[in-house]
């Protein structure tokens, strides 16, 4: 960070001093055929278990299922929220998650690194019915909390 203004370095001191182990944050949302369509039009996924009806009802999913990481970007809502700059990000896809579906998103601070100035994040997905549908961690920095404290 050697070409960072003053001003910058001490807000990153700020927002790392803020955020505490413990510290849980939660983002909720209904997906629907406007996301899946902006996804696959944004990312250029044109796997038939998205968009064909018929092949993915005969598969084991019974339907066409939203992308993983379509599902795995509602974290994303939550860093941005905190500035938060992702230095790494794991995901593991247990369950298919489907347009309509609305899926809780909670991330959780499990660790606080001073030496490096980094946290590391744990990230929990359910759906409507309490079902873990995704899970994952996140290591990485904030810069400028702006969720309640």
């Amino acid at each position: 960070m050697p070409d960072a203004t003053p001003q910058f370095k001490q807000q990153l001191r700020e927002a790392f001093d803020s955020l505490q182990v413990g510290r849980i944050f939660t983002h909720r949302r209904t997906f629907t055929e406007g996301d899946l369509s902006l996804f696959i039009g944004v990312t250029g996924d044109l796997n038939p278990y998205h968009q064909d009806e018929m092949f993915a009802g005969e598969s084991w999913f019974k339907g066409r299922i939203i992308p993983g990481l379509l599902t795995a970007s509602m974290a994303t809502h939550i860093g941005g929220m905190m500035g938060f700059l992702a230095t790494e990000m794991t995901f593991q896809y247990l369950k298919p998650v489907y347009v309509g579906d609305t899926v809780t998103c909670v991330v959780r601070v499990m660790e606080k690194d001073e030496e490096n100035r980094q946290f590391f994040c744990a990230i929990s997905y359910t759906n409507q019915d309490g079902v873990e549908v995704l899970k994952g961690s996140f290591r990485g920095f904030p810069s400028n909390l702006r969720l309640a404290k």
